[in-house]
């Protein structure tokens, strides 16, 4: 484009001087002429690819060496005595469950007795009751008997009279010779509480008392 305006202008510059110029004028100036050039601007450099970052991998962990503990040396003794305080404890708590549990049992039947209703008082009747041994001593062992060592056992019959005394005893079959007379006289001694029949008492016939003979 500058170089058609430049070409453009010497045109009408020389068309002037043909047309209406005279030798008569004077000269005029020649115009100056601006010269201009088109200066073209390289294109601008395409930018080199950035090179993408290579992946480094990375090392592999060292494997990590876990020490194995050593196991604890234990003394055989003292093994044996926690084993035998736990067994002591174990027992213990065994007795305290057992004594529990006998004390809430306890406590069971007396509020259940608590809770049973009260009988009614019996009425009045006539005392009967049964004979009940008051005092028994033991016959005195036979010296002959110790001295060669003969045990044995030797029954006794007799009855029990109203006063609680013994009447008519004897000795009954299988009574060896020399247990006879200490179990009579042991027998007599005897003394009981009278059966009682409508509140009168009453002897009690055929009682048996068997005496034991040991040597211990």
């Amino acid at each position: 484009m500058a170089a058609s305006l430049a070409v453009a202008l010497h045109v009408g510059v020389l068309a002037a001087l043909m047309l209406g110029g005279s030798t008569d004028r004077p000269p005029m100036e020649t115009p100056r002429v601006m010269h201009t050039q088109l200066v073209m601007m390289p294109p601008a450099p395409t930018p080199a690819p950035v090179p993408e970052p290579v992946a480094v991998a990375a090392p592999a962990p060292e494997p990590v060496v876990v020490p194995v503990p050593a196991k604890p040396v234990i003394d055989p003794q003292i093994q044996a005595q926690k084993l035998e305080k736990a067994a002591l404890a174990s027992k213990r708590v065994e007795e305290k469950k057992l004594e529990q549990q006998q004390e809430r049992l306890a406590q069971e039947r007396l509020a259940a007795e608590r809770a049973r209703p009260t009988a009614p008082a019996a009425a009045p009747a006539f005392d009967s009751r049964q004979y009940q041994p008051l005092s028994k001593e033991a016959p005195d062992y036979p010296e002959r008997a110790l001295d060669k060592n003969i045990e044995g056992d030797c029954s006794v019959e007799y009855t029990v009279n109203t006063q609680g005394r013994v009447e008519n005893p004897k000795v009954l079959d299988g009574c060896h010779p020399l247990f006879m007379r200490p179990s009579l006289a042991a027998a007599n001694t005897f003394r009981y509480q009278p059966r009682i029949v409508d509140g009168k008492p009453v002897p009690v016939p055929a009682v048996r008392n068997t005496f034991h003979y040991r040597i211990k």
